[in-house]
């Protein structure tokens, strides 16, 4: 097992490691934007003037009473942006860490995704060490003695593609905001977050009024990971065609956690300590706590240096910003430090 020094000392030496990839533009200029929605300019209803009448937010340990941050309900009219049709996934993250000199996500040394910011060196490594990458890096629960080198590369793709697809977590606020500026583009506003999910009447949920079950990964089911590959629920899709706004992780947005504008509800957890998170996540404290959470409405207040398992992110674009055209890896630096400490350490 990894103890924590290990694991700092780790990622600090795969931060650099990993950061020498050689990459090029990719010549479409729209590539970014395809993999966004148009959220149109106009008008749209935030916040909600809802009341909690049964007293039940302390059975399970919320830090505030429900409903009273989102009073009052009002309008806000924004101009049209793009925001991601997803949330950022570890794909997409693995090239800001092998590009930005970044720090990987801590989990990644858990689930073993640390391998596809190498994998050239992983794939030239011999028999023997493949086999300690299936058992030891990303636990399969296969005998691996006497697996051949196919079938032990075969297995090391197939879970690579698996983590990729899924959304990036154990991300501070700081780390996701620096993420959307790489890539030329930012964090949502509140208002932003909150119309693509609620449309511009704002609906309870992204597919209505009423909860229903399954629409969204919100722990009702069980997937390996905890979270689902993004885009998995067709239910969770907002009016603008915008996926997993209401389950699969909580997501960071640009606002600090404070009162609306004309609310008369005050609390010691406004000001600059918190940021809004939106929409619910895999995991919760029960169904009625999580179909309270799945609402559009809904303001999680979350420490912004905090890495949290079940938090990630999305970003949009205003029209007038462009954002980065994404970029491809066409080659991989020699290594500077050898793989095998890695695995070893496992």
């Amino acid at each position: 097992m990894f103890t924590k020094n290990n694991k700092i000392t780790l990622l600090m030496a795969a931060a650099v490691f990993f950061s020498q990839t050689v990459v090029a533009d990719d010549p479409a200029s729209d590539e970014n934007l395809a993999e966004m929605v148009l959220i149109p300019a106009g008008s749209f209803i935030m916040g909600s003037n809802k009341i909690e009448e049964s007293n039940k937010k302390g059975e399970f340990g919320n830090n505030k009473p429900w409903y009273m941050d989102e009073h009052p309900q009002h309008k806000e009219t924004l101009p049209a942006y793009h925001i991601d049709k997803y949330e950022v996934t570890n794909g997409e993250y693995k090239s800001f860490v092998a590009t930005a000199h970044v720090v990987p996500p801590e989990h990644w040394l858990d689930t073993g995704y640390i391998v596809a910011l190498k994998l050239n060196k992983v794939k030239s490594a011999d028999t023997k060490v493949l086999r300690r990458v299936v058992t030891k890096v990303f636990k399969l629960d296969v005998d691996a003695r006497m697996l051949k080198r196919e079938k032990l590369l075969a297995l090391i793709d197939e879970r690579l593609e698996a983590i990729a697809l899924l959304p990036v977590t154990h991300v501070s606020w700081g780390a996701a905001n620096a993420f959307c500026k790489h890539v030329g583009k930012r964090l949502p506003t509140e208002k932003e977050w909150e119309k693509a999910a609620r449309g511009s009447n704002g609906l309870e949920f992204p597919w209505g009024a009423e909860w229903e079950k399954a629409m969204s990964n919100s722990g009702s089911e069980s997937w390996k990971d905890g979270v689902a590959p993004v885009g998995s629920y067709e239910g969770d899709r907002s009016p603008y065609g915008v996926f997993d706004l209401a389950g699969n992780v909580t997501e960071w947005v640009a606002d600090w956690y404070e009162a609306y504008p004309e609310s008369d509800y005050d609390s010691k957890l406004f000001g600059h300590t918190s940021r809004v998170g939106r929409g619910a996540a895999w995991g919760g404290s029960g169904h009625y706590a999580l179909h309270l959470f799945q609402r559009g409405a809904y303001r999680h207040n979350l420490d912004p240096t905090m890495m949290y398992n079940d938090v990630g992110f999305r970003c949009v674009a205003g029209l007038n910003e462009q954002p980065i055209p994404k970029k491809k890896q066409v080659g991989q630096s020699p290594a500077t430090a050898p793989f095998e400490q890695m695995i070893q350490a496992g």
